[in-house]
């Protein structure tokens, strides 16, 4: 392609692999949730749960997603509270870990792998019911 046209010769470039698998799964994820789950009921069990009958860290994010999906975010919160707690403190690592601060996202890795541990083990104590999520129908 010629250089006269640089505006032509931007929107004509190949995209980069990692923008076109993120779609890709981001379409995948929106027609898992908003498509599969409403029409067929078939949800993926969670595996610890099924085999333990405790609540594992992840035990109910997929409702906490669709509820996001549908733009109730306290609704979210009460199925799952975790991810609300890890992304803002997985943000702080990336930069940390970006501007070489190695000690300082090494302590933010400990925080979020012992938040992720007490959240998994306390969501199933009675006396922490309220971080388990809701039965639903």
């Amino acid at each position: 392609m010629s250089t006269r046209w640089p505006v032509i010769n931007r929107l004509f470039r190949p995209l980069p692999k990692r923008l076109v698998g993120t779609t890709a799964a981001a379409a995948g994820g929106l027609l898992y949730l908003k498509v599969w789950l409403p029409y067929t009921h078939l949800g993926i069990p969670c595996p610890f749960y099924t085999v333990t009958g405790l609540y594992c860290p992840g035990c109910g994010i997929t409702r906490m997603f669709l509820a996001l999906l549908e733009l109730d975010p306290a609704q979210a919160l009460r199925f799952n509270a975790l991810p609300f707690a890890l992304i803002p403190l997985y943000a702080l690592y990336w930069s940390a870990q970006r501007k070489g601060m190695k000690r300082t996202g090494s302590i933010v890795m400990g925080i979020m792998l012992t938040l992720t541990l007490a959240f998994g083990v306390l969501r199933n104590f009675e006396a922490f019911h309220w971080l388990a999520p809701p039965q639903t129908g």
